[in-house]
């Protein structure tokens, strides 16, 4: 599916498409100034990839969140980090539990995305894989405090352009909570967002 990742990756990955449907693969590059500019995820060495959470409440409308160090207005689709040598739906699981404290059944398998940042090396850095989540049970709140998630909010599946649009747009200025500026920031975090909107769109027609 993705020939960057180890073989042993790759076959988890085209297991999950053939139970959950076949996603959209894409090569994103992000065209960050400096040599300089990653930040986390994209410079982590703890994990290769995250996984996308699309959890769908029972209204039909999307969960997002904000964490308390988050640019105002910065709500976006939850991602949690996939742990070496974890299956990715295990990951998924997981980190939406610990994210939202719900119960969920996975419905589909929307995106898979692979990002290079030519000014720091030619090849893959980073990978998210993007699932549609359905709400079964319990109440929403985060499990682990770590996550410092200050809120939610729901959206409809059609505002999640708009999402996008206001992650790319964030003005330049430089975090010490991650290591990078929140402008490149919400440009890596605006490519999901748009995805999961074009896969959601062709699910539906």
């Amino acid at each position: 599916m993705i020939p960057t990742l180890p073989q042993d990756i790759q076959d988890d990955l085209t297991q999950l498409a053939q139970r959950y449907g076949q996603p959209i693969i894409h090569d994103a590059t992000l065209e960050f100034n400096t040599r300089n500019a990653l930040f986390d995820p994209l410079n982590a060495t703890d994990r290769y990839g995250e996984v996308c959470m699309v959890v769908r409440r029972p209204n039909g409308r999307l969960i997002t969140m904000i964490k308390t160090f988050y640019p105002r207005g910065g709500y976006r689709l939850m991602t949690g980090g996939i742990n070496f040598g974890e299956p990715v739906l295990d990951a998924l699981l997981r980190e939406t539990y610990e994210e939202t404290g719900l119960e969920v059944k996975v419905r589909s398998f929307l995106a898979a995305v692979s990002y290079r940042v030519p000014a720091v090396n030619p090849q893959p850095l980073f990978y998210t894989f993007a699932f549609l989540l359905d709400e079964i049970s319990g109440t929403l709140g985060a499990i682990d405090e770590h996550e410092r998630v200050e809120s939610y909010r729901e959206v409809l599946p059609t505002e999640l352009p708009q999402m996008a649009d206001f992650l790319s747009h964030i003005p330049r200025h430089t975090s010490d909570e991650f290591g990078g500026d929140w402008h490149d920031w919400g440009i890596f975090r605006s490519v999901i967002h748009r995805l999961v909107w074009q896969a959601l769109q062709s699910k539906e027609n």
